[in-house]
């Protein structure tokens, strides 16, 4: 019989979140992910969607972001202000186009809340 650990939901997820911490931290040490300044990380906050804020870090203007993706400056300015949701290809496009991963581009979910018991 294989050996087997049993662990909580909790600890599952504290294992998952210490090796993306790792991977993470290998990343910033080896230069390949972009770190921010205490002021870009204010502005970054601030922002009301973090495509708002990496569209303005990297120096694009939201008609010039636009016509780099074919799409209206209107239709990305409603996205960015969270009042309509691209599709996947499109931010596909806008993260090679900002140098950022796709996760960057978008507002973590609300984590939900799920029962591992039967019938519920």
């Amino acid at each position: 019989m294989p050996d087997t650990i049993t662990l909580t939901t909790e600890e599952y997820q504290d294992l998952i979140d210490a090796r993306d911490h790792a991977l993470a931290m290998r990343e910033v040490a080896a230069g390949t992910m972009p770190t921010l300044t205490h002021d870009e990380a204010l502005a970054y906050f601030e922002a009301p969607t973090p495509l708002a804020f990496w569209r303005k870090h990297r120096g694009h203007s939201q008609g010039a972001l636009a016509a780099l993706l074919q799409i209206s400056q209107p239709y990305l300015a409603q996205i960015e202000a969270g009042k309509r949701v691209g599709d996947v290809n499109l931010y596909a496009k806008i993260a090679k186009v900002l140098k950022v991963r796709i996760e960057d581009l978008v507002n973590d979910p609300e984590p939900q809340e799920t029962s591992l018991s039967e019938g519920h």
